[in-house]
């Protein structure tokens, strides 16, 4: 009866160690044709020259199950040294969504860099709502992120 006992508390630990292993895997929104991490664009580029810029698939990575593409070898080495401050919030979703308790794709090119770090939204008219009040949204999104992740 004894090993019984035991044996259950070691499966409901296990259990409870794989369930906190699998929430610390952020995940990354892979789409576009490239099934690409931001639809295979490069994401340093939008903090070094403030635009979407297409990455190049000799240039690619794989980080946290997604393959991302940059347009130079130097872009590539600036994310690998530190991939957090480039990734977009919200795994690439579309941060507005994100603040609506929901998740939806993102395109590249309707895009915020709020306080050092990038958001993507999923149309132009998203993003313009996203514009009117991103603090507020950021905040909404930063509440309901967690949640999501467990979906």
């Amino acid at each position: 009866m004894q090993r019984i006992r035991q044996g259950i508390q070691l499966l409901i630990l296990l259990s409870l160690f794989i369930s906190a292993g699998a929430l610390a895997v952020k995940p990354v929104y892979s789409g576009g044709k490239e099934r690409a991490a931001v639809r295979g664009y490069d994401v340093v580029a939008y903090f070094t020259e403030e635009a979407p810029v297409k990455g190049l698939e000799e240039h690619t990575v794989e980080h946290l199950g997604a393959t991302w593409w940059f347009s130079s070898a130097e872009n590539k080495a600036k994310f690998i040294e530190n991939p957090d401050k480039y990734m977009p919030a919200y795994g690439g979703y579309c941060a507005y969504a994100v603040a609506r308790k929901s998740t939806a794709s993102s395109k590249p090119e309707y895009f915020t860099i709020h306080d050092g770090k990038l958001y993507l939204n999923y149309s132009k008219s998203v993003y313009k709502k996203w514009l009117k009040d991103k603090d507020g949204y950021i905040s909404s999104a930063d509440e309901n992120w967690p949640a999501l992740l467990e979906k």
